[in-house]
């Protein structure tokens, strides 16, 4: 985008900007070079670019910088561009820079003056700004929403398949026994703390930098509170000159968050790709959810789990690209930020298909019973058995030194039931204590004030 000194001049005929800077224009390589992927990615931004603009026009209206027919006629169109966005009739026109550039066209177009009065009081970069926040709002939401179908059908498996046991690993070697109750629910569990991170990144995104102009307010009366009430914002940014430094900062909170998500999916990927290896053969999938080879017939590939794995390791390092990005720049816009867009923007889409993809795979998992029949697993027991011992009062040493005389011995011949009861255990799930953590984080969220405010703002 076009940093603000820049002026721009709109030409409705043209229908495009003229950058104008000590009565020059911008040589066509150098804007080339520096929009880069702007019209693309910014079309994601649009119908918040209009959110914003109809909360703005009310705010001119209420200080006096617009009359009451501009602002009528201003509202209605801002609402028409916004149901054409949401019907997917918008686009960012040739020649055009960006979408605040595409929206204030389209306005100029038809309504004339009344168009052009809309940036009074407000930047480019408070407009961006204000654009992501609003957008990464949204997106959280949408988030927030696919973890919760995944978490509930991991809380189904795991109350499904509560009784049957697997191998408990350590360093890759078979160490006590676990259960599909304990491993689905694990998974469960790890994406309510993902959350309350997500939820803390939500908190920072939830105020409103409309305001800060240029990073330096404005000399106009602006009313910063009337915004930040109707577009459902939990406070302000109050100071304009932070306002702009939350810009990349956000986003690498936000993306922290979503590497938490990510890590714990992409985990759980790969439990998966080894349990449905031959030599685990703990879970299997139908044949139409796996992959083939084409010169080995007996293949039945594990592709979605394995992209799965790959795209959650990509979130992973997304926080530490936006870092390298803004790691060394002052306080103050500056035009490297543009650049996190290219990355963070398409990470919702990202992390949201790879949480709707597990659970559809998932809902179509295939667990195997009576795998620690098998007599590899009996070592399995051991502690079971020493623990038995201890309760008819042999002490532990010497316990933990009997059995392990015998497995030397090869006289180990254990009792292959588990008598676990403490909270979190294999006979005590605690899943309901896990459902009441999550319905409690997804509360805090308060996605209602939001969509209370933007129905309000949209309303015809």
């Amino acid at each position: 985008m076009c940093p603000d000194t820049c002026y721009l001049i709109l030409d409705t005929k043209n229908k495009n900007y003229e950058a104008l800077a000590k009565n020059t224009t911008t040589k066509e390589e150098v804007e080339k070079f520096t929009v880069g992927r702007d019209r693309e990615l910014d079309v994601l931004l649009a119908e918040f670019d209009v959110l914003g603009s109809l909360a703005h026009t009310q705010m001119l209206a209420a200080i006096g910088l617009l009359d009451a027919e501009d602002l009528k006629i201003l509202q209605k169109e801002l609402k028409t561009i916004y149901h054409e966005i949401k019907a997917s009739h918008f686009n960012i026109e040739a020649g055009v820079e960006d979408v605040h550039s595409q929206v204030e066209l389209l306005l100029t177009q038809r309504l004339g003056e009344a168009g052009k009065k809309i940036h009074s009081g407000r930047s480019r970069n408070d407009q961006v700004l204000l654009d992501l926040k609003l957008f990464i709002r949204s997106e959280i939401q949408k988030t927030v929403e696919t973890v919760q179908a995944l978490f509930h059908e991991l809380i189904k498996l795991s109350e499904e398949h509560q009784n049957k046991l697997l191998p408990g690993y350590t360093h890759l070697q078979i160490a006590m026994p676990s259960s599909f109750g304990l491993w689905f629910g694990a998974y469960a569990e790890s994406l309510v703390d993902d959350l309350i991170l997500l939820q803390a990144a939500y908190r920072i995104s939830n105020k409103n930098p409309l305001g800060s102009a240029a990073g330096y307010g404005s000399s106009f009366p602006l009313n910063r509170q009337l915004t930040t009430d109707l577009l459902g914002f939990d406070s302000l940014n109050y100071n304009v000159v932070y306002a702009q430094m939350g810009r990349g900062k956000t986003e690498r909170n936000v993306a922290s968050a979503l590497a938490s998500l990510a890590a714990t999916l992409g985990k759980m990927a790969m439990d998966i790709c080894l349990y449905l290896n031959q030599n685990f053969s703990f879970l299997s999938l139908p044949d139409n959810l796996t992959t083939g080879s084409s010169i080995m017939p007996h293949k039945k590939n594990p592709d979605v789990f394995e992209i799965m794995r790959a795209k959650c390791n990509k979130l992973q390092a997304l926080p530490n690209e936006i870092a390298f990005i803004i790691s060394n720049l002052p306080s103050g816009y500056h035009r490297d930020l543009q650049l996190v867009k290219e990355s963070f923007l398409p990470a919702f889409q990202e992390i949201q298909s790879c949480f709707t993809m597990a659970t559809f795979m998932l809902q179509n998992i295939i667990v195997k019973e009576n795998i620690l029949d098998e007599d590899k697993y009996k070592y399995l027991f051991s502690v079971e058995v020493v623990n038995n011992e201890v309760l008819k009062g042999v002490p532990f040493r010497e316990a933990y030194r009997n059995i392990g005389l015998a497995i030397e011995a090869g006289n180990f011949n254990p009792d292959r039931e588990v008598h676990h009861t403490h909270e979190g255990s294999i006979g005590n799930l605690c899943n309901q204590q896990i459902q009441d953590a999550m319905a409690t984080t997804i509360a805090s969220f308060n996605f209602e004030q939001v969509q209370t405010a933007i129905a309000k703002l949209i309303a015809e």
